[in-house]
């Protein structure tokens, strides 16, 4: 069945919902059991930061909410060859397995729900058919998860696990009762999707790969027989999992009732933490890949400063660390109401000056990747990027705008979450991002001295 919503905080207001939440069926777990969050294709469980808090603000205790960092994120190009600094289909799915059962046991629940994102959702379905997970989960929630493949071309690269006709997506659709049904019994299924601006659920290939050609999939494809379909109008791929309106449905579908408050409500002194990630095979070494993974960067510094709102200023330097061979930092306690530069500094790397907004709540999973500068970019002065993990940039649908002027480099459509610019001087003053609301002030800092600077949104 699938269900029609509209966008972000009007959810509770119309019908479709009440029609939502007589289809799910309350949990018969605990009254809170375990979730485990499933990030997607090259992220990390940074980006379930803001969902994080949202299950903690209807009183979701926060020690059953677990989300994974796959060491390796990105997917094999093949997936039946080996790839340094990529995952199988396998492996992935042994990774969500571990998870699973490291917070069974610390809860002594029965069950899991599993919530996935994107390629995440490809280990939560093959976990539950081929790994055991049937008999432990109870519901699975897949956002944006590319069930039908990014593309369905007979012959075309079907040893990847986005081939809609290859054999891993094959097995996974294939029907498991009489009724046609792809989704495996006895769990609750849900999908979120896009009614049309997930750009890996399109008709045409612009953003796969193959511009100007058919894809084969269509902006259904996500949807799963047997599961509950949700359809949320103009959410991009990354918010069918980390929106306002995705987290409603996935509570709803949970739970089989509202959620108490639709806000992130604050902490007097939020507790931060998290790690830094690096890119490539090995982490400290450069030469191993440009390639996002989720591997400590031993021996890496960080400072945190709080800094002024309306100049980004730097007011106190907050915190100092190097971190050791988990490449953990933290904990620190945040002011809830000012907004923070934290500045990663490591052998191989630029030195990354990330600007980020007030944290309301406390969170264990405020990753820190420090940048790269490449090689086409070595002739800026400074350089500044706009980034928004949790979510892409449409100029069609967002107010958006990067130091004064529309984002350069974002075409038409949800494809892209980051905008770049470089300055042809590095001045202090402020760079200022802002997004649906949402405003980042920074500063830039000289690239040939190996400074870049991120004003990263949270929402």
């Amino acid at each position: 069945m699938t269900h029609h919503l509209t966008r972000r905080g009007l959810l509770a207001a119309l019908p479709a919902l009440a029609l939502l939440a007589a289809c799910a069926t309350p949990s018969q777990s605990p009254q809170f059991p375990p979730i485990v969050f499933v990030h997607g294709n090259g992220d990390s469980a940074a980006l379930w930061q803001t969902t994080l808090w949202r299950f903690e603000s209807n009183g979701w205790p926060r020690d059953r909410l677990h989300a994974i960092d796959v060491p390796y994120p990105l997917a094999r190009s093949d997936d039946a060859k080996p790839q340094p600094g990529r995952t199988s289909t396998a492996e992935h799915m042994a990774a969500l397995k571990a998870e699973v059962e490291k917070a069974l046991a610390a809860s002594g629940a029965s069950q899991v729900v599993l919530v996935g994102n994107s390629r995440g959702g490809n280990a939560i379905r093959n976990y539950i058919q081929n790994g055991g997970g049937a008999a432990v989960v109870s519901h699975a929630i897949l956002g944006g998860t590319p069930n039908h493949g990014v593309y369905a071309i007979k012959g075309y690269n079907e040893g990847s696990e986005f081939s809609g006709t290859g054999p891993f997506l094959t097995a996974l659709n294939a029907p498991k009762n009489l009724a046609g049904d792809e989704v495996t019994g006895p769990v609750k299924w849900m999908t979120i999707r896009s009614d049309n601006n997930d750009k890996f659920a399109q008709p045409e290939g612009r953003w796969v790969g193959l511009a100007g050609k058919p894809t084969g999939v269509d902006t259904d494809g996500p949807a799963l027989k047997g599961a509950t379909n949700v359809v949320i109008p103009r959410i991009d791929h990354r918010e069918t999992s980390f929106s306002p309106a995705a987290f409603d449905a996935t509570w709803r579908f949970i739970t089989g009732r509202s959620p108490a408050t639709a806000r992130i409500e604050p902490e007097a002194r939020p507790q931060l933490s998290g790690r830094i990630f690096g890119s490539g095979v090995a982490s400290n070494d450069p030469r191993s890949g440009d390639f996002s993974n989720n591997l400590p960067v031993a021996g890496a510094q960080v400072a945190i400063h709080a800094v002024d709102p309306q100049t980004g200023e730097r007011r106190a330097t907050a915190w100092q660390q190097t971190v050791g061979a988990d490449g953990r930092w933290g904990p620190f306690t945040a002011d809830p109401a000012t907004p923070y530069e934290f500045v990663v500094s490591a052998p191989g790397y630029a030195t990354t000056h990330i600007y980020r907004s007030p944290f309301p709540r406390g969170s264990e999973v405020v990753h820190l990747r420090p940048e790269r500068i490449a090689q086409a970019d070595r002739d800026a002065a400074a350089l500044v990027t706009m980034s928004r993990p949790r979510g892409y940039l449409d100029p069609a649908r967002d107010r958006m705008s990067l130091d004064g002027k529309p984002p350069q480099g974002v075409p038409p459509g949800a494809g892209v979450a980051s905008a770049k610019l470089k300055l042809a001087e590095a001045a202090q003053r402020p760079v200022v991002a802002e997004f649906n609301g949402e405003r980042v002030v920074g500063r830039p800092w000289p690239a040939a001295q190996g400074h870049v600077t991120v004003l990263e949104l949270t929402y």
